[in-house]
């Protein structure tokens, strides 16, 4: 059978006999990504299991990390598989590829199916909001209301993951490259308060990209969205030419 967005959510999520759906099977800890992440220091093993769980990390069969991008309604659009190094850099030596694509080499999926993808963390927009409902103490009416906190949307998924436990007053996102954001993606987050942490380069030409596309997305949006120069202020000309992200600015040596 050929499967449409819908079949392919149902495919995804649908209920095992143990009340497991696909994604919850393919939830590991021992991709050489999680692995690396508390071998290189990044983060402590309790820090990477915590963020595993947040982001619904998998693994696929031949040992790459699955970066599910689910949905502010919590609907599975697609899955980035991606591998990594000891060292927590990625293996280029095998290209990124999507769950989707591997579907439809399969003959799982129609060839002509368009995945519709989303920011890598979205799902955490809802999540978050039931977290602080349940935290809001009903005998003290100063409490209710909620504290939304600050979306930051970066580059990678992996900065994403490793942003989440090192400053958790953020919601941390991914837009999946720097191509990858435009105002569609950014939609979600309209009622929220957002700020895009670009890679850096030379020539700034990232960080004035990313500028445009807020600018873009801007007129939907209940607050501004701001644009981060830290990199663009501290990082150094050579790591500049490396094109570095935030993580990269914490953990260079």
């Amino acid at each position: 059978m050929k499967l449409t967005f819908k079949s392919l959510q149902e495919m995804l999520t649908q209920e095992r006999q143990d009340g497991r759906t696909l994604v919850d099977l393919s939830m590991r800890t021992d991709t050489v990504f999680c692995q690396s992440l508390v071998s290189t220091g990044m983060l402590a093993a309790e820090q990477m299991q915590r963020a595993a769980r947040r982001y619904r990390l998998g693994r696929s069969r031949d040992g790459g990390v699955v970066f599910w991008e689910i949905d502010e309604e919590q609907r599975i659009r697609d899955g980035k598989i991606m591998f990594y190094r000891d060292d927590c850099h990625r293996d280029k030596a095998h290209e990124p590829s999507w769950v989707t694509s591997r579907l439809k080499a399969q003959g799982d999926l129609a060839s002509v199916f368009e995945p519709q993808r989303c920011l890598f963390g979205l799902h955490l927009i809802n999540e978050t909001k039931i977290q602080e409902i349940e935290k809001i103490n009903l005998h003290n009416p100063k409490n209710l209301c909620l504290n939304n906190k600050t979306i930051a949307v970066v580059e990678a998924e992996k900065t994403a993951v490793i942003c989440s436990e090192l400053f958790p007053e953020y919601v941390w996102m991914a837009a999946g490259g720097q191509t990858m954001l435009n105002a569609a993606k950014l939609y979600p987050l309209r009622e929220r308060k957002v700020v895009l942490f670009p890679d850096t380069d030379p020539e700034g030409k990232t960080w004035e990209d990313w500028r445009q596309k807020a600018e873009a997305a801007q007129g939907e949006f209940s607050h501004p969205i701001r644009v981060s120069r830290i990199l663009e202020q501290h990082a150094t000309e050579e790591q500049k030419a490396r094109k570095i992200d935030i993580v990269d600015l914490l953990f260079d040596s």
